[in-house]
């Protein structure tokens, strides 16, 4: 994890945490030495902010360092770890299951799985490996039909190229424009994927952009995460650095409007955000009814709701104009209550409809922490879906910050019933909704951590499609326009 330097004339402002170089005793001393956290070398900001904190918030930055230390630490077995599962369940699928494949390798005919062909799938990919559209039980306006073509989008962005290609191609019947590796000029690698689409059936003037999540096996992911460090970017407010540094941050330079390319930056992957607002410009320049959606799951859920603030501190005027609407699904919280009325201004000028999609208990949405010692906040419509997948349009999704205790109980048995829902969805809406074994031992996990099993593409899948409210298409849009958001 490359060293995260900030250069005074792009952010003055700033909480850098630095696990690499912060030790056990270190640890212990941000929970019980008095000396101001500004002054340790594994945390980089200025002096003054952080002359007295808490020792709430001293806990909160001693487990996201903890947390990302682990992960620095078995980055490479996890990894492997993770290879090696998605490859014994991969080979089971290219085999026709466990039972067949132990046939086929008894008589030395089980066949091997090919990482880049489009049948191999990711270890979210065999959470839910539906891959067709579906809209027969869901209908509605554009906001229905937005909604649920950008969580398949989000969904397959976790897959390869050769997968997202025939998915879009061959069973969505759509153009692919192309999928994308970007670079992290922070971690010195290609850590950030999205793919964009066009759609040439429903609507052909749409555009989706969708942003792969977290990795399960992922150390980089999950460290993006859990990073708790933040840049007040002026005139934007304090935002999540983890999430704006996959994005395409650039280090020392923070957003110029343009960047330039040197012998550093040449034979590397272009930084996500930089690449696709050029290529919307050219997409959209060819027609001009178009429009664009960004969205995302988890982190793809988070970079979503950045792309535009960032085409919004650059005055992208024109591509907002274009833009129709972002969709994240069980994103995470990305900054505070100045960046709140910084996007909320920008949307509401252009009239971009932003809805978050929460599913459940599912713990995402609910971190980092909203509370009198953090400042990370939502914003938006929300657009809430209990586990009998009803809708509800609120402000925020019920228990916030995810830690209530008196409501672990009922998690628990919320756990349990989407467990024994797991076999009555096939027999009322048909084998598309039948849940595999992986997932399966997700939702037996999922009893004794709640909300774990709910941030799985398998759920928010189904609110798209079985989802049922007591608002129309047309009572969201005109309860968005007027501010006034209904229970």
């Amino acid at each position: 994890m490359a060293n995260n330097s900030c250069n005074k004339s792009f952010c003055s402002n700033y909480m850098l945490l630095k696990p690499q170089e912060c030790s056990v005793l270190d640890l212990a001393k941000i929970l019980f030495s008095h000396k101001s956290l500004g002054q340790k070398e594994f945390v980089d900001c200025p002096n003054e902010e952080m002359i007295k904190e808490p020792l709430s918030r001293r806990w909160v930055i001693f487990l996201s360092i903890l947390v990302q230390k682990i992960l620095l630490a078995i980055a490479k077995p996890l990894a492997g770890f993770g290879n090696a599962i998605e490859y014994w369940l991969n080979l089971q699928n290219v085999n026709g299951g466990f039972f067949r494949l132990l046939f086929k390798s008894l008589i030395c005919k089980a066949v091997s799985p090919d990482k880049e062909s489009a049948a191999y799938l990711s270890f979210i990919g065999n959470l839910d490996k539906r891959v067709e559209l579906d809209f027969s039980k869901n209908v509605g306006g554009r906001r229905r039909y937005d909604e649920a073509i950008s969580m398949m989008a989000a969904k397959a962005a976790y897959e390869n190229k050769a997968y997202v290609e025939t998915t879009v191609k061959d069973h969505w019947k759509m153009d692919l424009v192309g999928s994308f590796d970007f670079w992290n000029d922070y971690q010195q690698k290609a850590t950030t994927q999205a793919f964009v689409l066009q759609d040439k059936n429903v609507d052909p003037e749409l555009i989706v952009v969708a942003f792969r999540g977290t990795e399960f096996f992922n150390s980089d992911d999950w460290i993006s995460d859990f990073n708790l460090s933040w840049y007040d970017i002026p005139g934007m407010g304090k935002v999540h650095a983890g999430f704006v540094q996959a994005l395409g941050l650039q280090k020392s330079l923070g957003w110029p409007k343009n960047i330039v390319q040197t012998d550093d930056n040449i034979n590397h992957p272009p930084p996500a955000y930089y690449f696709l607002r050029k290529l919307l410009k050219q997409l959209l320049e060819k027609n001009e009814k178009a429009r664009f959606v960004v969205t995302g799951h988890s982190l793809g859920g988070a970079l979503a709701i950045l792309f535009p603030a960032i085409l919004a501190f650059h005055e992208e005027s024109w591509l907002l104009k274009r833009l129709g609407g972002i969709y994240t699904f069980g994103q995470p919280r990305v900054g505070d209550e100045n960046f709140i009325e910084y996007m909320k201004g920008h949307l509401t000028k252009h009239e971009v409809p932003y809805y978050r999609v929460v599913y459940s208990n599912d713990m995402v949405p609910r971190m980092p922490y909203d509370n009198s010692t953090f400042m990370f906040k939502h914003f938006g419509t929300c657009i809430y879906y209990n586990s009998l997948y009803r809708e509800k349009i609120l402000v925020e999704e019920p228990d916030k910050n995810g830690s209530f205790l008196l409501l672990f109980i009922p998690k628990m048995l919320n756990a349990a019933w989407e467990l024994m829902r797991s076999c009555i969805l096939p027999c009322v809406h048909g084998r598309k909704y039948q849940e595999g074994g992986l997932l399966l031992f997700m939702r037996v996990v999922g009893l004794l951590l709640p909300g774990m099993p709910a941030h799985c593409p398998q759920d928010y899948v189904n609110s798209t499609r079985l989802g049922s409210s007591d608002h129309s298409t047309e009572d969201v849009a005109k309860y968005q326009k007027i501010g006034i958001v209904p229970a």
